[in-house]
């Protein structure tokens, strides 16, 4: 990966819930717009770097970033829960909920970025909050995998695929018919699933940033 020049900040931090416990990094500018939490797919986790690039460059442009493990160290290496999008939203609705009540950002709205299977953890779980949430933005993600929860998603939803993710392209069209939302899909052309060729994660996390500053605002 190229784009090494931003890095996230933030504080380790613990979400507990029924018999769980999450490990995640926050960090929240001064004066921040909204707080973006990441769904990482595949079993990925608060530790990838791209990722980590994008909450840095979120952080830059005045938004709050939740990197967080949707699965405890001992759930990563099993196939059926890195799989299972009914899980992964729920333990994302659990961060939710845990930022409501955390002071430096329960006067924040939220917004959800999702990579690969996160991106339909983000989708199902932007479906049963409602209006909770502000934004959701997928980068080369499978949002088909939420298909049955789609037509329900309230907030406004970017889909950013790359244009040599020959697979995946159709699978986001598809998601994108079924939105009902505020809705973009963009290509990157040139770019792969992972988006590792020279400037390709710079659209990404400046698109994803420009999404969140557009409609993640203080709440009343």
């Amino acid at each position: 990966m190229e784009a090494t020049a931003v890095q996230a900040s933030g504080r380790q931090v613990q979400v507990s819930g029924r018999d769980v416990t999450l490990e995640g990094f926050l960090a929240v500018p001064e004066n921040a717009q909204g707080v973006v939490v990441f769904a990482h797919g595949s079993g990925s986790g608060r530790f990838s770097p791209r990722n980590n690039y994008v909450a840095g460059v979120l952080q830059e442009g005045g938004l709050a970033t939740l990197l967080i493990d949707l699965l405890e160290e001992s759930e990563a290496d099993d196939r059926d829960k890195v799989f299972d999008i009914d899980l992964l939203a729920e333990r994302l609705r659990l961060a939710t909920g845990w930022l409501h009540g955390e002071p430096s950002t329960r006067h924040l709205r939220v917004g959800y970025f999702g990579a690969s299977t996160g991106a339909a953890a983000a989708l199902q779980a932007a479906a049963l909050e409602g209006a909770e949430i502000g934004a959701v933005v997928s980068r080369g993600g499978r949002p088909d995998l939420a298909m049955p929860y789609l037509p329900r998603v309230q907030a406004p939803v970017l889909l950013i695929v790359g244009g040599n993710d020959l697979p995946v392209i159709p699978l986001n069209e598809q998601a994108y018919a079924a939105l009902e939302t505020t809705k973009e899909l963009v290509i990157i052309p040139g770019a792969t699933h992972l988006f590792e060729e020279p400037g390709k994660l710079e659209e990404v996390a400046c698109l994803a940033r420009d999404w969140f500053q557009r409609y993640l605002v203080p709440m009343e």
